[in-house]
C-alpha cells in the first residue's frame, strides 16, 4: 500500500475521529497492527493554531511515520495556509476533511457540508495540493457518499480530486444525512474505485475480520479504514490481518495483555492531557474497553466518580487483575455498535 513516497506495512487504517484518535490512541492502534493512522481534524483557523486543543491534536511526539494530519475548513487560502503550517511542524501527509457529519462542523459549511458546493470543495482541494506540492507532501481526501440520498456526488468529486493531484481518496459509505444510522453501502465506493487510478479506501461498519474481507471484495478498494469498532478494541487490526493472511480467527487477547496495554495507554494519555483533563477524557476509553466484560457496567459507574489519575489507574489495574483470576482471555467480541463519533 503506497501513499505518495510512503510504503505502508498493510492496508488497515485507523479513521480520524475527533476526541478519539489523539496520539496515544493512534500509537496504540499501530502497536496492535494498524498500518496507518490519521490525526483528529485540526482547524484551519490561524487564530486557533496556538490553542491548547489544537496543540494537543497536532502532537506527534514519538509517533512513527508517516505523520498524517487532517485539516478542516471552508476557505481555500486558509486551508492552504493550514497545510503549510502543519507541514512545517512535521506533517508528512495532509488529509482534507470532507466527511465529518457533526452539526457543529456542518453548520459552518465544513466537513461533509462541503459536498453541497462542489466548486468550493475543489477550490480547497486544488489550493491544498498546490501548497503541499513544493514540500513533496501528498494530499488525501476523506468524504462521504454525498450530502443526502438524492445528492450522492462522491464519484464526481473523487474524479475531480484525482485530476487536481490528490494521492488517495477515502469514502465512508453513508451520506451526511445518515450520520451513523442505518447500514453503510458499498456500491458508491465500488464505483469510485472503478473510476480512479489512485488508491481508494473503504470506510464504514468494518467491525470484524469477515466484514473487512467482504468490504474489500465488494468494493475492490485498496484498503479499509476502521473507526468506531476500534474503540476499546484496538487489537481488531491484528485480528483482521491474521484472518486475511490465514483464513483463521486469532484468539482473543489475554486479560493480562489488555491490562498492560490499557495501563500504558492511560499513562500516555495523562502525559498528553495532564491530570485533570486526562482523567475525564480517559473515562470514555475505559468505558469502551470494559463495556462487554463481566461487571463492566458497575466498574465504569464507579470509575467515573474518581477524580485523580492515580485513583483511575489503580482502579483499572485492580479490576483487570480480578478479571484475570476469572478468565485467561477476553470473551469473543460481540461487534455491537457504540457511541457516535465524528469519524
Amino acid at each position: 500500500m503506497q501513499i505518495g513516497p510512503y510504503t505502508l506495512p498493510n492496508n488497515l487504517f485507523v479513521a480520524p475521529m475527533a476526541g478519539v484518535t489523539d496520539r496515544p490512541f493512534r500509537q496504540l492502534c499501530r502497536e496492535f497492527g494498524a498500518g496507518y493512522a490519521v490525526s483528529e481534524m485540526v482547524t484551519s483557523r490561524p487564530d486557533l493554531f496556538q490553542s491548547l486543543k489544537t496543540s494537543r491534536r497536532a502532537n506527534h511526539d514519538g509517533e512513527p511515520g508517516p505523520i498524517a494530519v487532517q485539516i478542516a475548513g471552508t476557505d481555500a487560502p486558509m486551508m492552504a495556509d493550514a497545510a503549510r503550517y502543519n507541514i512545517d511542524r512535521g506533517a508528512q501527509i495532509i488529509d482534507i476533511n470532507m466527511g465529518c457529519p457533526a452539526k457543529k462542523v456542518c453548520n459552518k459549511w465544513a466537513g461533509s457540508a462541503l459536498m453541497q458546493d462542489e466548486t468550493l470543495a475543489l477550490e480547497i482541494v486544488s489550493a491544498v495540493v498546490e501548497a503541499a506540492l513544493p514540500h513533496g507532501v501528498p494530499v488525501t481526501l476523506k468524504m462521504r457518499t454525498g450530502w443526502c440520498q438524492t445528492e450522492k456526488n462522491a464519484l464526481s468529486i473523487a474524479r475531480a480530486a484525482e485530476q487536481a493531484g490528490v494521492h488517495m481518496v477515502t469514502v465512508h459509505g453513508r451520506t451526511r444525512e445518515q450520520g451513523y444510522k442505518g447500514e453503510a453501502e458499498y456500491d458508491t465506493i465500488a464505483a469510485v474505485k472503478a473510476a480512479l487510478r489512485i488508491p481508494v479506501v473503504a470506510n464504514g461498519d468494518v467491525d470484524s475480520p469477515e466484514k473487512a474481507v467482504e468490504v474489500l471484495q465488494r468494493t475492490g478498494a485498496d484498503a479499509v479504514m476502521i473507526g468506531r469498532a476500534a474503540q476499546g478494541r484496538p487489537w481488531l487490526f491484528r485480528e483482521i490481518a491474521h484472518y486475511m493472511a490465514t483464513g483463521e480467527h486469532l484468539a482473543p487477547p489475554l486479560v493480562a495483555e489488555v491490562q498492560r496495554a490499557l495501563l500504558a495507554h492511560l499513562q500516555d494519555h495523562y502525559s498528553l492531557y495532564g491530570d485533570y483533563t486526562g482523567v475525564r477524557s480517559a473515562r470514555k476509553h475505559i468505558g469502551w474497553y470494559v463495556r462487554d466484560l463481566p461487571g463492566g457496567d458497575a466498574f465504569r459507574d464507579a470509575m467515573n466518580q474518581l477524580d485523580t489519575a492515580d485513583q483511575q489507574l489503580s482502579a483499572v489495574a485492580a479490576y483487570l487483575a480480578g478479571l484475570a483470576m476469572q478468565m485467561d482471555r477476553l470473551p469473543l467480541a460481540t461487534g455491537k455498535p457504540i457511541v457516535e463519533t465524528t469519524e
